[in-house]
């Protein structure tokens, strides 16, 4: 009988582990990034017409004429798509927001980080999100800050970028953007609101991105 509840446990013992062994390995394999190949890469800039920053909680608005960014991504195949390139700067001018008072943009943090998540092949489109966003709102009696899910969490929106037309789009939903630290503002923002950017950029030079 004792020889028995030893095999017994000892079965048991190789059964959990086993199965241990499995979990792990297979965590291994969920946890391997998608990869890309981007040509030609190097130095980009980027130029958005309208772009908006809306407040989900009172419908508040800030829009903005025009927006430029700059930065890079990598070269060549084999790039993890937990980072295909960088964002070194980005501006806003001619912001306006509710009762048409004119607003500055002033954004911090950088280099902001460019990944990619998923690629449709039919539409050559990658999807992905820019990472690590801190900005500054500040206009007549009402300044904020924009961040993640806290104010000190560096924020991300979600964004898609098309082959075909080169074109980054900034997504409204699946980013983590709020505004804190609001002073004044008259309840139009409120320190904590949920927040959803969106804007459409062009690309230069052109970019193609596809899986390796």
């Amino acid at each position: 009988m004792a020889f028995r509840n030893r095999l017994t446990r000892r079965v048991l013992f190789t059964g959990v582990a086993a199965a241990a062994a499995v979990g792990v390995s297979a965590g291994v394999a969920l946890a391997v990034a998608i990869t890309f190949t981007i040509h030609p890469g190097g130095a980009i800039t980027a130029k958005a017409g309208v772009t908006t920053l809306k407040d989900t909680n009172t419908g508040s608005v800030l829009t903005c004429k025009t927006s430029s960014s700059s930065g890079t991504l990598k070269s060549g195949s084999g790039i993890a798509g937990t980072n295909l390139g960088s964002i070194t700067k980005l501006s806003f001018t001619t912001c306006t927001g509710p009762l048409s008072l004119t607003f500055t943009v002033s954004n911090s943090g950088f280099p902001w980080t460019l990944s990619g998540t998923a690629f449709n092949a039919t539409t050559g489109t990658t999807t992905g999100f820019i990472n690590g966003i801190k900005s500054h709102l500040s206009g007549p009696g009402c300044s904020a800050d924009v961040a993640g899910a806290t104010a000190t969490a560096k924020g991300k929106v979600k964004v898609t970028y098309t082959n075909s037309t080169h074109k980054l789009k900034v997504l409204p939903t699946g980013g983590n953007l709020h505004v804190f630290n609001v002073t004044g503002c008259s309840g139009l923002i409120n320190t904590g609101d949920a927040t959803q950017f969106t804007g459409t950029y062009t690309v230069t030079p052109n970019q193609t991105i596809t899986p390796p």
